[in-house]
């Protein structure tokens, strides 16, 4: 080990083009650097496009209520009842989520969830157990708020090199609330 310190101290004073070991090793541990924050940089913007579009699809879940919540609304509350002979019945829609996230993010049906397909093939990502929550609040309580919660599981191919690693699983939460405009 001594005598293995001694030659990497000499050829780091020697001025005769020895560090050109140095300057490879360096350039190949920057590379390494750049390839592992741009496969980072992939997974963070893979997951922020699919967040939005979960975003989207649960709002347009939540707008699409509109006709079961307008009754309640003009008596002060938002909840989802619909006047049914001389009462009210909950009506309460929870839409296509899945149909709206394969509109929006281009994926196709495989097994219990949706991928999206890469132009080489492979499998860019996996979207699967997509859960919904429209709790319908209390008829007559006045102040609850109408609202959605969904939640998807994400999974991402994570590569280095142009191998694949390991898959990213993430769960993807939102919740979009109807807010009366009047």
């Amino acid at each position: 080990m001594r005598k293995f310190v001694k030659r990497t101290m000499t050829l780091l004073k020697d001025r005769k083009g020895n560090m050109m070991p140095l300057v490879v090793a360096v350039t190949l541990g920057m590379l390494f650097i750049i390839l592992g924050i741009s496969e980072y940089m992939r997974l963070v913007i893979t997951a922020a496009g699919v967040k939005d579009a979960m975003e989207s699809a649960v709002i347009s879940t939540v707008n699409d209520n509109y006709n079961e919540v307008y009754h309640s609304v003009r008596e002060g509350y938002a909840v989802g009842y619909e006047p049914y002979g001389e009462g009210f019945t909950s009506s309460v829609d929870y839409g296509n989520i899945y149909g709206r996230l394969c509109f929006l993010l281009g994926l196709e049906e495989e097994g219990d969830g949706y991928v999206r397909m890469g132009n080489d093939g492979e499998t860019e990502y996996r979207l699967s157990r997509l859960s919904v929550s429209i709790p319908n609040t209390v008829l007559g309580g006045g102040s609850g708020a109408y609202y959605a919660d969904a939640s998807i599981q994400l999974e991402v191919p994570v590569r280095f090199a142009g191998r694949l690693i390991t898959d990213m699983s993430i769960i993807i939460k939102n919740r979009a609330v109807y807010r009366e405009k009047f």
